[in-house]
C-alpha cells in the first residue's frame, strides 16, 4: 500500500492547464502551417509534420522548460518574418532584423553567449559561486534561444531568395555546427537540471565554444553564412529527418567526453573539490553515450535508407560510412563494457574522451582527407 501511494500519478493527471494550453498552440501551429505551405510540401514532407506536432508536444509535457523555449523562439520568428514581409533587403532597413532577429544576427548572438556563458561557468566553477554559475545557465538559456531563432529566420529566408534555393538549414557545415551547439546546450541543460550540478557547465561548454569559435572562422574567412541552393545530392526529404537525428548523437557523444575529462581530473584530486561527485559524471556520462548511440544508431539506418535511394546501394563502403561504422562499433562496445562487464572508472572516461578524436574524424577530418560519395562536404 505504501508503495502504491508513492507512485506518481498518471501523466495525464499530472498536467497543468498551461501544458494543456502548450499543446493547444503546437497543434494550432501545426494546422497554419498545413493550411499555408501544404500544397508545396510531398507526401514524406507531410508526415514527417505530423509527427513532429505530437513530438513537441510531449517534449513540452515531458521537460517543461521546453515550453517557454519553443513559445519564445516561435513568437521571435514570426515577429522576424512579419518584419521582412516578403522583402529581404529589409534585413538592412530594420532595426531588429540587422542587429537582433535575421538569422545572421541571431546566430552571432548566440555565439556571444555561449562565449559568456563559458566564462561564466568556468569563474562559477573555480570561485564556487551560485550566482556565477546560474548566470552560466541563463547565459546558455539565452543561446540556445538566439541560436534557434537564427535557424527558423534562415529557413525563411532561404525561401524568399528563390523557391529552388530554400532548405531546411542543416545542409552545410556552418548550418549544421550551429545545429551542434544547439542540441549539444539543450541536451547539457536537460541533465543540468536533473543532476543539479550547474559546475559541468564549465566543461561542457568548452566543446561547444570550440564550435562557435570554427562558426565564426567560417563566416568571417570563408563567407558560409551565405545561403547556397543545395547540392543534388542533398535535395531529398531524408535530410530533414537524417541530419538531426546524427547530431543528437554528436552532441551526447561530445558531453560525455568534456565530463569524461573532469572525471579523470577530479580522480587525480585536480578541481575534487569543485567538480559534482564521481558518480553523478559517471552516471550522466553513461546516459549522454546512451542516448546519442540510439540516435546514431537511427542516424544510420536512416542514412543507408537515403543511400539506397540517391545512389542505388543501402551501402557502398563510402569513407564517411565507414568511419561512421567505426563510430557505431567505439560506442556499442563502450556500452557493452559497461552495462554486460559492469566496468566502471577511469577506463572508460579515458575511452569517452578518445571516442570524442573518432567522432571528429567521422564528421570533420573524412571531409578534408578523404574523398567519396560525401565529398560535397569539405570546408
Amino acid at each position: 500500500m505504501e508503495l502504491a501511494l508513492n507512485q506518481p500519478a498518471p501523466l495525464f493527471k499530472r498536467l497543468s492547464w498551461f501544458d494543456w494550453l502548450f499543446a493547444a498552440i503546437v497543434v494550432a501551429g501545426g494546422i497554419a502551417a498545413f493550411a499555408r505551405y501544404g500544397d508545396f510540401m510531398d507526401g514524406y514532407e507531410k508526415s514527417i509534420l505530423l509527427a513532429t506536432i505530437p513530438s513537441l508536444v510531449m517534449g513540452g509535457w515531458f521537460w517543461k522548460p521546453f515550453r517557454p523555449l519553443f513559445l519564445v523562439v516561435g513568437a521571435l520568428s514570426l515577429f522576424a518574418l512579419s518584419l521582412y514581409d516578403g522583402n529581404l533587403a529589409r534585413m538592412e532597413e530594420t532595426f531588429f532584423l540587422k542587429y537582433l532577429i535575421s538569422s545572421q544576427a541571431a546566430i552571432m548572438w548566440m555565439c556571444a553567449l555561449f562565449a559568456f556563458a563559458t566564462v561564466a561557468y568556468w569563474a562559477g566553477l573555480l570561485a564556487r559561486s551560485d550566482f556565477m554559475l546560474k548566470t552560466g545557465t541563463a547565459l546558455t538559456w539565452a543561446a540556445v534561444t538566439f541560436g534557434w531563432t537564427g535557424l527558423m529566420v534562415r529557413w525563411y529566408e532561404s525561401h524568399q531568395i528563390g523557391p529552388d534555393i530554400g532548405h531546411i538549414p542543416v545542409s552545410n557545415l556552418y548550418e549544421v555546427f550551429v545545429l551542434f551547439c544547439l542540441v549539444t546546450a539543450m541536451m547539457y541543460l536537460y541533465y543540468e537540471a536533473r543532476s543539479q550540478a550547474r559546475q559541468m557547465g564549465a566543461f561542457v561548454l568548452l566543446v561547444i565554444s570550440a564550435a562557435v569559435a570554427f562558426i565564426l572562422w567560417y563566416t568571417f574567412d570563408r563567407g558560409a553564412h551565405e545561403i547556397q541552393p543545395l547540392v543534388p545530392a542533398l535535395q531529398s526529404w531524408w535530410m530533414k529527418i537524417h541530419v538531426p537525428a546524427n547530431f543528437v548523437g554528436y552532441g551526447g557523444f561530445s558531453i560525455a567526453a568534456m565530463l569524461g575529462g573532469a572525471y579523470l581530473l577530479a580522480s587525480r584530486g585536480i578541481l575534487a573539490s569543485r567538480l559534482p561527485k564521481l558518480e553523478v559524471l559517471d552516471d550522466v556520462m553513461y546516459k549522454s553515450i546512451a542516448i546519442g548511440f540510439a540516435f546514431f544508431t537511427i542516424a544510420t539506418i536512416l542514412g543507408a535508407m537515403w543511400a539506397a535511394e540517391a545512389w542505388g546501394g543501402y551501402w557502398s563502403w563510402d569513407p564517411k560510412e565507414t568511419w561512421a561504422l567505426i563510430v557505431w562499433l567505439n560506442y556499442a562496445a563502450w556500452l557493452h563494457i559497461r552495462l554486460v562487464k559492469g566496468l566502471r572508472g577511469p577506463l572508460l572516461a579515458w575511452w569517452a574522451v578518445v571516442g570524442l578524436f573518432i567522432t571528429t574524424f567521422a564528421f570533420i577530418g573524412v571531409n578534408m582527407f578523404l574523398s567519396g560519395l560525401h565529398s560535397y562536404g569539405e570546408l
